[in-house]
């Protein structure tokens, strides 16, 4: 609990550099933070050690929305808008980003060439497994489960199991059975 302590303390030293500060909200040490003034932090949002956050723009912004919980080693990346709505979690060594790399002239090295930003969005209630990718162009509708390990491009609709690289969706909630339900890879419930 001491830790804890120490973490918010260190906090409100970040807190007048960043876009907006919600109490009571903590990021913990050792930390890298990039553009301070485009990161919008909401209320009850834990961000653990070892993150690093990364606005490479003046234009672009991470938003995390209330209470997010954010475990080791996380690595988010914003070439546009990026965004992480209420009440989800993510697990330990996830990397998130909006930004691909563009390869398209041959003579020129990959890190000269402009990057490709993509809309990326997490819904609300999400949660986001152990050593997962989340690519950019990934849009997660809202109480969408991402297993571990898993490499996520593209849109998935609200209440989506998504594993596998590539992500797949194994299974949704059904409004009508009121049950989660295994799918074919596209979401369409099995017969």
């Amino acid at each position: 609990m001491t830790y804890r302590i120490f973490w918010v303390l260190k906090t409100l030293i970040y807190a007048p550099f960043l876009g907006k500060f919600g109490f009571p909200s903590y990021i913990a040490n050792p930390i890298y933070l990039k553009r301070f003034n485009r990161i919008f932090i909401g209320k009850r949002v834990r961000i653990l050690p070892h993150s690093r956050i990364e606005v490479t723009s003046k234009k672009a912004s991470i938003t995390f929305e209330d209470n997010i919980s954010i475990g080791q080693n996380f690595h988010i990346t914003a070439g546009g808008n990026l965004v992480i709505k209420k009440n989800t979690t993510i697990a330990e060594n996830v990397m998130l980003t909006d930004i691909d790399h563009n390869y398209q002239v041959i003579d020129m090295h990959i890190l000269d060439q402009e990057h490709i930003i993509s809309k990326t969005e997490i819904g609300e209630n999400c949660y986001i497994g152990f050593g997962v990718a989340i690519q950019a162009g990934t849009i997660l509708g809202r109480q969408c489960v991402v297993g571990a390990n898993s490499v996520v491009k593209g849109s998935f609709p609200d209440f989506s199991v998504i594993v596998g690289a590539p992500g797949r969706i194994v299974k949704r909630y059904n409004t009508e059975s009121e049950k989660w339900e295994k799918t074919d890879n596209k979401g369409e419930f099995k017969i």
